[in-house]
């Protein structure tokens, strides 16, 4: 028997809706307004992913059904045979199921643009550095795990090894909804690698999201505002990055807000997507204060060092990965650090608001 959930969750009325949202696209002057051109073909997107998940989900369904009936027949016989079998089907729907409860929290008004997440790093000095390196792998193996594209924006080293700023740009449906989780500061515990006498350290970094906004949404940005700088870019790029000064970094004076972009070897474009990520700073500054809740969407950051963290990573003397929000916790640190942070993010939208304070779970793997 099919699967269904009714409504919201119907296969044949969602193939429906993408049907009708398909038609508009051919009809005669649908490209002449962008903006609801674009926010059709976003709802197309969604809605194939969607129905992609339900189908899937519906499959995993069959196969468990038809493998209990394989086990039924056998009458008992050969259970050890089937008994591997049913347990990783059951635990392959119980990924499903989860995957289509966490899409419908993402429901806020940018949930499902793409993202731009920053790392800072804070008090530890070349620790912090390295540690900021070690997160900007983890959330770049995160996102490939999430069918996420990701572009290095911009780029500081550290003065002796590891990052003092990244950004990067995810790009892929739902990313700010998820990435959004992230946004705060991180504390890592561990013997330091850069210390001779083996101490244990421990380093802080600051994670900010923003949602990248449509180019149609009105945010006034006046050029008197502005103080736009050029220098050259940094890392790999061959001889060009040491020849030009193609780097952009805008600060926005009335806020204080600086952007920067060394992604491209045109000027022209560096100030482009530099100008992208400040529209996209604004807007969510100014969403922040019609809420007059800062830590609802900007985060409550703080300072970035002790007692404002929301997440801690120990290594050593022994291995947990606990998230001081939601009290999701975790010895498999190795697998966090490879970008396994889907538990801290489900749960966290499951709370439903930064400051929910749920009873520990532990998750041993």
């Amino acid at each position: 028997m099919p699967v269904t959930f009714g409504g919201i969750f119907d296969v044949e009325s969602k193939q429906a809706q993408i049907a009708e949202l398909e038609s508009r696209t051919a009809q005669p002057g649908f490209w002449e307004k962008q903006a609801v051109a674009r926010e059709t073909l976003t709802e197309i997107k969604e809605l194939k992913r969607m129905v992609d998940r339900l189908t899937r989900f519906q499959s995993e369904v069959d196969d468990l059904n038809t493998l209990l009936e394989l086990v039924d027949e056998a009458g008992g016989e050969e259970d050890g045979k089937f008994s591997e079998e049913v347990r990783q089907s059951a635990e392959n729907l119980t990924g499903s199921i989860e995957e289509l409860e966490i899409a419908l929290l993402l429901s806020g008004p940018h949930d499902l643009a793409n993202a731009y997440l920053t790392i800072h790093s804070g008090a530890g000095g070349t620790e912090s550095c390295d540690w900021a390196e070690m997160l900007y792998r983890m959330y770049t193996r995160w996102a490939e795990r999430n069918g996420f594209t990701v572009s290095v924006e911009d780029l500081q080293a550290g003065e002796e090894a590891g990052l003092s700023r990244v950004t990067m740009l995810f790009c892929g449906l739902g990313a700010y909804g998820y990435a959004k989780a992230e946004r705060g500061v991180h504390r890592l515990v561990r013997i330091s690698p850069f210390d001779s006498n083996n101490r244990r350290h421990t380093s802080f970094c600051s994670v900010d999201i923003i949602a990248e906004i449509a180019d149609d949404v009105n945010i006034e940005i006046r050029d008197e505002d502005l103080r736009v700088d050029t220098y050259r870019s940094s890392g790999a790029g061959g001889q060009h990055v040491n020849k030009t000064e193609s780097a952009i970094r805008i600060t926005h004076l009335p806020s204080g807000i600086v952007v920067a972009c060394q992604k491209e070897r045109s000027q022209h474009k560096n100030r482009a997507t530099a100008m992208r990520r400040l529209k996209s700073r604004l807007f969510e500054k100014r969403q922040d204060e019609k809420r007059a809740e800062m830590d609802k969407f900007y985060g409550e950051k703080g300072e970035i060092g002790w007692g404002n963290q929301i997440r801690s990573y120990v290594f050593q003397p022994y291995q947990m990965v606990k998230d001081l929000r939601t009290g999701v916790e975790t010895s498999d640190v190795q697998g966090v650090m490879d970008g396994d942070i889907n538990r801290f993010v489900y749960n966290w939208l499951r709370a439903g608001c930064p400051t929910s304070r749920n009873k520990a779970i532990k998750m041993e793997d």
